[in-house]
């Protein structure tokens, strides 16, 4: 039995101002209309005798993982979420995973790892690949898939291949390479025995928490007490893994254990494989004009060369510039060298450390009922946009600290305000003082806009008390509505 676990929980911080921590790199829309999350999951739904589907994310991100997945769920496959109270790295993400398919599944069980960030065009190639894997996994090593490098890349790491193991393309691991410089990489480029690191795994559950009990006793330990007191608390197919995973390092599963472990194999990959892990490989996506440039929204360059223009609204016009990322949104605006899009990460960084909402939000926030969008906001006020969808509802809900105007400006509206219950047309209003329970509904086939003030000593989404919910958030903190 071979388990896919699409892990799904980085913050993306290399893609801002585009990915925030409310809404990260796997559910950024590509040319194509898909998310990459999308993508990930067409990936693992392609797979010959699977029967089901794991993801691990973050608690706040599982409504929008549901969202994506609610249209291609096949009826053929069981779907589990396990969701993390924080991020911790890859290495317990995947040892949680383990775990759990060891206690479903039993010792022989494989899994195969994928995180939500990459493209691959050729499943047909994808498939083989992961056939091999599983094969090599079942004899025994920790798999990791290796990219032929077509590119001297600095930013990824790399794998040496040792000796060739007895099923085609495939080798035992020599070493694991750090991110290389310029000239080592292409020297790497030259030889076939170093191949990129992808960050796909492939493993028989028992053999490697079998590994870690060797290479990382404590770790292992720490996620098993998790572990149990998480299945005290859950035991259906939505998994809320318990607040103790907050205490575990926080490390990636190359250096707890890849690096260590000498059962480690390597399957060798000739698919179109790209990690969208920075603008510099957003950038490859779309196609460029003859001056290198490429533009998505409305920009005029003049004697501008080899920049990347992404517009979310306003006009952009250049002049005089060349190697330059410029990524616009109604909020944040960045400019970087294309050659250190890598450090945007430095930027995020920053606002963290100062707090400032622009790490966390867009002004704009898709929610499972709608969006709102933030138009303005300041000493005890703030004044949203919210578009409700046809047949969607926000929570039953209270405020302890604002109350709210609510202004109809497009469709009908119905409305619970207190033990009151009423319609609004286009240009009608209603007040909703403080701790009073409010819901607005839209029972119609068209989209519902409404503008909201809200005003008192404190306007932070997370001002909420939320006594029923459509969308099963009962036990989450959403912030508005």
């Amino acid at each position: 039995m071979m388990i896919p676990v699409i892990l799904s929980g980085g913050a993306g911080t290399r893609l801002w101002p585009v990915s925030r921590e409310s809404h990260p790199k796997p559910f950024i829309k590509l040319p194509d209309g898909k998310t990459l999350l999308h993508k990930t999951y067409e990936r693992a739904c392609s797979l010959n005798n699977i029967s089901n589907i794991i993801t691990i994310t973050n608690k706040e991100y599982y409504l929008k993982c549901k969202l994506e997945y609610d249209n291609l769920a096949s009826n053929d496959l069981s779907h589990h979420f396990l969701l993390e109270p924080a991020s911790r790295n890859t290495a317990p993400a995947i040892i949680f995973a383990a775990l759990n398919v060891y206690l479903e599944h039993g010792a022989d069980a494989v899994l195969l790892v994928l995180p939500a960030d990459h493209l691959i065009s050729d499943l047909t190639l994808f498939k083989t690949a992961c056939e091999t894997a599983y094969q090599l996994a079942n004899s025994g090593k920790i798999t990791t898939f290796g990219i032929k490098p077509v590119s001297p890349e600095t930013g990824f790491g790399y794998i040496e291949c040792g000796n060739s193991c007895s099923i085609p393309h495939t080798f035992d691991v020599k070493q694991f390479i750090e991110k290389p410089d310029k000239e080592t990489a292409e020297r790497y480029m030259q030889s076939p025995h170093f191949f990129w690191n992808s960050g796909m795994f492939c493993f028989n559950v028992k053999r490697m928490l079998d590994e870690l009990s060797i290479h990382a006793p404590l770790l292992l330990q720490s996620l098993e007490h998790c572990f149990h007191e998480t299945n005290k608390k859950n035991a259906h197919s939505i998994v809320y893994i318990d607040n103790s995973f907050n205490d575990v390092q926080s490390i990636s599963i190359d250096y707890a254990l890849m690096e260590k472990s000498k059962e480690v194999g390597v399957v060798t990959c000739d698919f179109d494989w790209q990690d969208i892990g920075s603008w510099k490989a957003y950038k490859n996506l779309h196609e460029q004009d003859e001056n290198g440039n490429t533009v998505l929204g409305q920009a005029i360059l003049i004697d501008s060369q080899d920049n990347f223009i992404h517009s979310e609204g306003r006009m952009i016009a250049s002049v005089g510039i060349n190697n330059l990322f410029v990524i616009d949104t109604p909020d944040a605006l960045l400019i970087s060298h294309r050659d250190r899009s890598q450090e945007v990460t430095q930027v995020v960084q920053t606002l963290k450390k100062t707090n400032h909402d622009s790490y966390m939000h867009h002004r704009t926030t898709i929610r499972p009922w709608g969006s709102y969008t933030v138009l303005e906001e300041g000493h005890h006020f703030k004044i949203k946009r919210i578009v409700i969808k046809p047949h969607a509802s926000l929570s039953l809900q209270s405020h302890q600290f604002r109350s709210e105007h609510w202004v109809v400006v497009q469709g009908t509206a119905t409305i619970i305000n207190g033990d009151k219950e009423y319609s609004l047309q286009k240009n009608e209003s209603t007040f909703v003082p403080v701790n009073t329970l409010h819901r607005v509904s839209n029972l119609t086939n068209d989209d519902l806009i409404i503008i909201e003030v809200q005003s008192g000593d404190y306007v932070g989404e997370d001002d909420i008390v939320r006594y029923e919910d459509t969308y099963g958030r009962d036990t989450i903190s959403f912030g508005n509505s």
